[in-house]
């Protein structure tokens, strides 16, 4: 709940005004997992609360650890006996969770293992930041990526609600720059991103061109690439938002010289990065990865044409925890 929520339930219960703050500090400054532990809310205070509402922080009910410190946890979402998968990333200098904000994907992209089991359920401000505040490194975290399971424009009112409570002085007080949201370029949900909110912003690209990135993901026949960066070369990016642009490279398919060149043409202009990400196989689908060296020469290029450009380290992949590999079942 945001403040404005918690004040309505402190009045409900008859607790004075100020109580919300302090529901407000001990649901996400101290993390709390049971009503009783609200010592400064009066004991008759806390017994009516919890005759009507609980905590709603919920353990993961499965984990999975690779080598590579990487972790994927299940946890119970969406009602009934669905679940979602949200990731643990460690590194050197930071922390990330990859969270997950829908059941499944209506978006049905070619080489997304989460679009081929379809969409079941929106996932509510309380599932989305349950993945974050009951995985065990909670204390650890650093970052936020929205890049797991779903597109966060699809569900975009419970979304910006967890928005709001992450980044509230009352609620975790997150820097806006410590937390990502990815998308596949759904404009109303951009839109509203892009005048409401000032986290980083990653979208989902793929090839410069129509007809071959309609071939990978179905949105662009109705939201096209062009349109989403005509919207971004309007916003002015001066306040510090990150932009980058994900981009899968598919041997023979999209990583030509030819490709990197009128890439770098159509985000000339933009204030972003490209991500370059190893396509990581899923059953059924017959596209492959390019060579290492095949990426290293399309990020050269990049670079030379002056849009900076790194090539994302996999991480998880033996737990099939990576890019594009998440689903409602633990691997």
């Amino acid at each position: 709940m945001t403040l404005d929520e918690l004040k309505t339930v402190a009045s409900r219960v008859s607790l004075p005004g100020y109580a919300a703050r302090q529901l407000a500090g001990w649901l996400y400054g101290k993390k709390v997992t049971s009503i009783d532990e609200m010592t400064n809310i009066s004991v008759a205070g806390r017994g009516l609360l919890a005759e009507q509402y609980e905590i709603g922080a919920v353990p993961p009910s499965k984990a999975v650890r690779s080598p590579d410190g990487t972790v994927k946890y299940l946890f119970a979402a969406g009602g009934g006996d669905r679940c979602v998968e949200s990731v643990y990333i460690p590194s050197k200098d930071r922390s990330t969770l990859c969270v997950s904000s829908q059941v499944g994907c209506r978006m049905n992209c070619l080489f997304c293992l989460t679009g081929k089991q379809g969409f079941s359920a929106q996932l509510t401000a309380n599932e989305i930041l349950n993945q974050i505040q009951s995985v065990p490194e909670n204390g650890k975290l650093t970052n936020i990526v929205f890049m797991g399971m779903g597109e966060p424009f699809d569900n975009t009112d419970e979304l910006f609600k967890v928005l709001e409570i992450l980044t509230a002085p009352c609620g975790y007080a997150w820097s806006p720059k410590r937390i990502t949201v990815s998308t596949v370029g759904i404009m109303p949900g951009l839109k509203r991103f892009l005048n409401e909110s000032s986290c980083h912003l990653a979208v989902s690209l793929h090839s410069p061109y129509h007809e071959e990135r309609l071939s990978l993901m179905p949105v662009e026949k109705a939201y096209p690439a062009d349109n989403i960066i005509d919207l971004l070369h309007s916003c002015d990016f001066s306040h510090q938002r990150r932009v980058s642009f994900e981009y899968i490279l598919f041997e023979g398919l999209n990583d030509s010289e030819r490709h990197a060149k009128d890439l770098a043409r159509l985000l000339k202009g933009i204030s972003c990065r490209v991500n370059l990400i190893r396509f990581h196989a899923i059953p059924g689908v017959k596209l492959k990865s390019s060579s290492d060296r095949k990426m290293e020469l399309f990020r050269d290029l990049l670079n030379a044409n002056s849009i900076t450009c790194t090539i994302r380290t996999s991480r998880g992949e033996d737990i099939f925890a990576a890019c594009g590999m998440l689903a409602s079942t633990l691997a």
